[in-house]
């Protein structure tokens, strides 16, 4: 049987996020039925290397170009659709998280199918509608996504999926020593103000207990992280909240903490498929998350731990209730989480599912 031929092209490799997914995906498919590739931009970040493992081939090169001067638009795609010609790929799988549409219309002007994620959320501009136009096939991460393709008859909805055996509580030691008398928050993000974290923070304020701790983890070099410093520093929180920085490893961190908090507002780019929660819920912690798209989507079967976006009282209600469990209606708690993990966004399904649609695009 002929392999299908799959190139998924991306940006870069530098940060975690659709880099590690893409891993994962490349990673798992099956050898027997299908031959990836993989076209970057660029060789830079620890990610990179990792993906260079895999011994995939791996192209630098931009799959997109500058859509003006549109008069010669034609000419500066042309080496990219020699490029998908020549290697004969079936499919050409983007990755890229921007409107551009010059990568899809390069590859249907080509002989291979052109797909692409949607991982954001947002789709009103019409660079997007175009894009999703072009595209042979839209996949979705989240419920909500798919009212943005009413009339997109090609289209599936597929939740990232997660290593449930890499997010095992049973076999992650925690990082730090936690004292029984304290109750460990913890929250992972990359700190830019749509993240909501000041009102977080301003839980912690309101709870008035010394022995509520916060574990920040994200990169806090840039404006936002000075401001959530600064505000710790203005209510007094420098003995409970602590910045950790980003961490590469993020299990021994949730393994240490009694509940993980994603506050996100209900503003800007919002969330597509949040898998830091994701990651929480598989270490098998209580979590609690801003009722907003892609949040309310993980945890659609757990309204009660969701919480008005931006609402710093409602947050102090909800972390109280959790604290207010039983050790035993904790760990309940976190089985179910980390059970509904294991059936609705392991990794095989999200691997499977993926192959199931490459099959049926290249019949």
């Amino acid at each position: 049987m002929k392999k299908i031929r799959i190139l998924y092209t991306i940006p870069n490799f530098n940060t975690a996020g659709s880099g590690k997914v893409l891993y994962d995906l490349a990673k798992g498919l099956d050898k027997d039925r299908f031959e990836v590739s993989i076209a970057c931009n660029h060789d830079k970040g620890t990610l990179f290397e990792a993906v260079d493992t895999l011994g995939f081939p791996i192209y630098l090169i931009d799959a997109t170009v500058s859509l003006r001067p549109y008069h010669n638009l034609f000419f500066r795609i042309k080496p990219f659709i020699d490029f998908v010609n020549d290697h004969q790929f079936d499919i050409v799988h983007s990755w890229h998280y921007s409107s551009d549409w010059t990568e899809a219309l390069a590859v249907r002007l080509s002989n291979a199918k052109w797909l692409y994620t949607k991982k954001a959320m947002g789709s009103n501009h019409k660079h997007w509608k175009i894009r999703s136009l072009l595209a042979s096939f839209v996949i979705t991460i989240n419920d909500e996504m798919q009212a943005y393709f009413p009339y997109k008859r090609q289209q599936a909805l597929i939740p990232i999926g997660i290593d449930t055996n890499y997010y095992n509580p049973d076999l992650v030691k925690a990082e730090v020593f936690v004292d029984s008398n304290e109750f460990q928050i913890i929250t992972v993000a990359n700190l830019v103000p749509v993240k909501g974290v000041q009102i977080l923070i301003e839980a912690v304020h309101l709870l008035k207990d010394k022995t509520v701790k916060l574990t920040v983890l994200g990169n806090y070099d840039g404006d936002y992280g000075e401001a959530l410093m600064s505000l710790t520093e203005h209510l007094e929180l420098q003995e409970q909240v602590q910045f950790l920085g980003k961490q590469m490893d993020v299990r021994p961190y949730l393994a240490a903490s009694h509940l993980y908090v994603i506050p996100t507002l209900d503003e800007g780019r919002k969330e597509g498929m949040p898998m830091a929660l994701v990651e929480a819920m598989c270490m098998g912690i209580p979590v609690l998350g801003s009722n907003i798209s892609g949040i309310n989507f993980v945890l659609k079967d757990f309204d009660h731990l969701l919480f008005q976006p931006g609402s710093v009282d409602e947050l102090v209600l909800k972390i109280n209730a959790i604290r207010l469990l039983s050790v035993q209606d904790k760990m309940q708690l976190g089985l179910a989480l980390r059970t509904y993990c294991v059936k609705h966004f392991s990794m095989q399904s999200f691997i499977d599912a993926h192959e199931t649609l490459y099959l049926k695009l290249t019949k």
